[in-house]
């Protein structure tokens, strides 16, 4: 195994349970999911008797857990799934383990017993909308989460103590296979104006990564008595909450006030570059982004790609983007042309999450927050403070 692998460490207040995972991000590829997997180590004198679950969780959230209108909760629980990890309902060593499990499991002796879970075919990606600098507690998001903790039974009340949490992220793969290149075109015709205006625009292709500039191509045959005095070009993402009444956020990530003219009569062929990034954007309330870890940076949600035969109503918060040209007349947008556009991660930036530099000792503000160690290693020892 590679000496830059990364093994994330977890440990409960009263350390009876830790949790071992060799990677948090967990990528969606439309037909299939990376399966979820572990290991749990238990302190047998720390349990006292009790027994050790995990659970894998998904939440949309769209408000703090401790509000509730009409006793409506602002959190929904879209996915729960429960498993027994000790005492063991099969034996350890007859189970398939993954290569990450199975080294862990020669490590951490016979007090360790591996987990596994797989993701159904109808779950959101994680995405989270970016609150304003002035907004306080938890922003509006769809997240996912693996919790251990010890309890008499899987029903009974769960002591913070005994429970350790660890926020996961689902993201979306762009499909290799890539439709044609978006193209559209748009005619106009004025009063007292014998032949109308007449643009067209495209992309190279349909799929964009992040980081990688879109290049739009313009065409504009004026045709028509009015004069262009300027153009916008940008591109816009559109955020549609669809889990509780349907809201619609469209934001423009990157925009470009060109200043280009086309006299009447005239024509223009040009071609506009644009690169919307997260960093021109940190500071505005309502933009999407691809689920956030603590201690590490994130970047502008990926577009939604739903499975056929998948319920949208389910999805949680779905994201789309589109390129957008308007020809200002007299101060007057007289035409507006509507490319969409698709903007997915790359396979290598799900794995670069994991080389980053280690974090020890960092504790969170409470018990929802991040605590505990990553370590890392050729041996994959964990290391302790």
């Amino acid at each position: 195994m590679s000496p830059k692998n990364v093994v994330f460490k977890k440990v409960c207040k009263d350390k009876s349970v830790t949790v071992y995972m060799g990677k948090r991000d967990f990528v969606d590829r439309v037909d299939s999911v990376d399966p979820v997997d572990g290991v749990i180590s238990v302190d047998t004198e720390a349990l006292q008797g009790r027994k050790v679950f995990v659970t894998l969780s998904c939440v949309f959230r769209y408000g703090r857990d401790d509000m509730d209108v009409m006793g409506i909760a602002f959190r929904r629980e879209l996915y729960l799934s429960t498993r027994q990890v000790y005492p063991p309902l099969q034996d350890r060593d007859k189970a398939v383990h993954t290569k990450t499990q199975a080294k862990l499991l020669r490590k951490l002796g016979d007090n360790a017993y591996p987990f596994f879970f797989e993701f159904p075919d109808n779950l959101p990606c994680s995405v989270a909308m970016q609150p304003a600098p002035s907004d306080v507690g938890k922003q509006c998001a769809v997240e996912f989460e693996i919790k251990a903790f010890s309890a008499e039974r899987q029903d009974a009340k769960i002591k913070k103590r005994s429970a350790v949490r660890l926020m996961l992220r689902k993201v979306q793969y762009a499909p290799e296979s890539q439709g044609p290149a978006p193209s559209v075109e748009a005619t106009r015709e004025f009063t007292m104006s014998d032949r109308p205006l007449h643009a067209k625009a495209s992309l190279d292709k349909e799929v964009y990564y992040h980081g990688e500039p879109i290049k739009l191509h313009l065409q504009v045959t004026n045709n028509s008595s009015k004069n262009i005095k300027n153009i916008i070009v940008s591109v816009d993402q559109v955020a549609n909450v669809v889990l509780y009444s349907n809201d619609s956020y469209t934001k423009s990530v990157d925009i470009e006030e060109c200043g280009d003219s086309v006299p009447a009569g005239d024509s223009l062929k040009k071609t506009y570059t644009l690169l919307p990034l997260l960093a021109n954007n940190r500071e505005r309330r309502g933009i999407a982004l691809d689920g956030k870890l603590k201690h590490e940076d994130t970047n502008l949600a990926s577009t939604s790609i739903v499975k056929e035969g998948a319920l949208k109503e389910v999805m949680g918060i779905m994201v789309s983007y589109r390129v957008m040209v308007k020809l200002i007349v007299g101060g007057v947008v007289c035409v507006c042309v509507c490319v969409c556009v698709c903007s997915e991660l790359e396979e290598e930036l799900v794995f670069q999450e994991f080389k980053r530099t280690y974090l020890k000792g960092m504790l969170g503000d409470d018990d929802d927050e991040e605590e505990g160690n990553v370590s890392g290693g050729d041996d994959m020892a964990p290391k302790e403070k």
